[in-house]
């Protein structure tokens, strides 16, 4: 897949999602003087870690070996678990009264405005060798 034409206004608009979803989340905590959804954001640094280490302790072997896929799978469910987390997190917390639904809601789509920009992210600026010849 070919990178985008204009990689400036693409950096631009993902910055722009980014600080949009990281106030949102800010504004989940400050408007209502509960600092509880500000968890949320340790989801959020923590998630990636878990691929990171996967994918170091794998190593750079063949795509196809089964030797290191159990370490790179383990990688995905911790990951998929944090992001999970991330979005449960606010449900709960809004479930057992501990923050208002409107902070649930503002956390929430804080949470996905973030999450989708890094997947704006990879989806434009990293490429992955599938192997095709």
């Amino acid at each position: 897949m070919p990178g985008p034409s204009n990689p400036m206004a693409v950096i631009i608009s993902l910055a722009f999602s980014l600080s949009v979803g990281i106030l949102l989340v800010i504004l989940s905590s400050a408007l209502f003087s509960n600092w509880l959804p500000l968890l949320v954001v340790l989801t959020y640094v923590l998630a990636p870690i878990p691929n990171w280490v996967a994918k170091r302790i794998a190593g750079n072997s063949d795509f196809f070996s089964d030797d290191n896929r159990g370490v790179l799978e383990a990688g995905y469910f911790i990951t998929s678990l944090l992001v999970v987390s991330g979005f449960g997190l606010p449900l709960v917390l809004a479930h057992s009264e501990l923050i208002t639904s409107t902070a649930m809601y503002l956390s929430l789509a804080g949470g996905l405005l973030i999450y989708f920009t890094i997947l704006g992210y990879l989806k434009f600026f990293v490429t992955v060798d599938d192997g095709a010849f």
